[in-house]
């Protein structure tokens, strides 16, 4: 296969990640997939990566920490001869009433799910746009698009990737550098499982009857996510394939989302494109990714 890429994919020990890392590696690409603790609590999932390609490499890495970042990141160039694609999939969910998350809470998935890709892409970035080539890949989410009741601080999470993503996608015009958002819906994965509730259950129990109310939404869903879900590995094919495209070809942003048939997102994303290119213009600046 031609165009063989390097690639250094966050949040690797389970879900998309694990899938996106496995998936990359088959397809002869060479993959840094970092994780948490691969020596410890995520031991058998990091032996089971390393099994699967002499060209794949687990590391370290907790894109809450600045130093943990910077240590992978200048590993991993080491290991690859220099990375051409940063896979930014590393996240957390959280599902009920936004009132009863603390700010610390917030503070907490705001860290992991939109700062945490501004620690992997700042000690990346420099090294990329050295090489005048390369792509950064954000994992966001549908509900970084619309709003799906009780979930406030993911979804405001994903809304805050995806204005960073889009202001990256501008400011690195003309450096080589591309800009991909894709956009899973839900999926059969562990993520539900996952999913952090809010420590504040006096606020909770506060709401009366409405207390259950999160409940009542999403347990349906994710009874039926689990029983009969869409496969993830379409979401680790949809990478795949934006990293394969030809540099200048790929599209900035791919909605994943078979379960919902993704046109409310993609309605979304068709409108604000139009919007944003237009604004570009009248600014008298723009994307090439934005225009193309």
């Amino acid at each position: 296969m031609g165009n063989l890429q390097n690639v250094l994919v966050t949040g690797t020990s389970s879900g998309f990640g694990r899938l996106i890392a496995a998936t990359l590696a088959s397809r002869g690409h060479t993959v840094v997939a970092t994780m948490r603790d691969p020596a410890g609590r995520n031991a058998e999932v990091a032996r089971e990566l390393g099994r699967l390609s002499d060209s794949l490499h687990v590391l370290e890495l907790d894109v809450t920490s600045d130093a943990s970042v910077h240590d992978a990141v200048a590993t991993a160039e080491t290991i690859t001869g220099g990375l051409d694609v940063v896979v930014n999939n590393a996240g957390i969910g959280a599902g009920g009433h936004a009132e009863a998350f603390t700010p610390a809470q917030l503070a907490g998935i705001l860290d992991i799910n939109v700062v945490g890709v501004q620690r992997v892409t700042r000690a990346t970035l420099p090294f990329l746009r050295q090489r005048g080539r390369g792509l950064l890949l954000s994992v966001s989410s549908i509900m970084g698009r619309i709003v799906i009741p009780w979930s406030a601080p993911y979804t405001a999470s994903k809304f805050a990737l995806e204005g960073l993503m889009e202001s990256y996608r501008i400011e690195l015009t003309g450096t080589g550098v591309e800009v991909a958002i894709v956009e899973p819906g839900g999926f059969a994965t562990d993520f539900a499982s996952r999913m952090l509730g809010p420590d504040d259950t006096e606020r909770v129990a506060s709401y009366g009857e409405r207390a259950g109310e999160p409940q009542r939404l999403w347990g349906g869903f994710m009874e039926a996510l689990a029983k009969d879900g869409p496969d993830p590995q379409l979401v680790a094919d949809a990478v795949a394939e934006t990293v394969d495209a030809p540099a200048g070809q790929r599209a900035f942003r791919v909605v994943v989302d078979p379960m919902m048939g993704g046109g409310a997102a993609t309605a979304v994303n068709e409108t604000t494109e139009a919007v944003q290119a237009q604004l570009m213009k009248q600014l008298g600046g723009g994307s090439d990714q934005a225009e193309a």
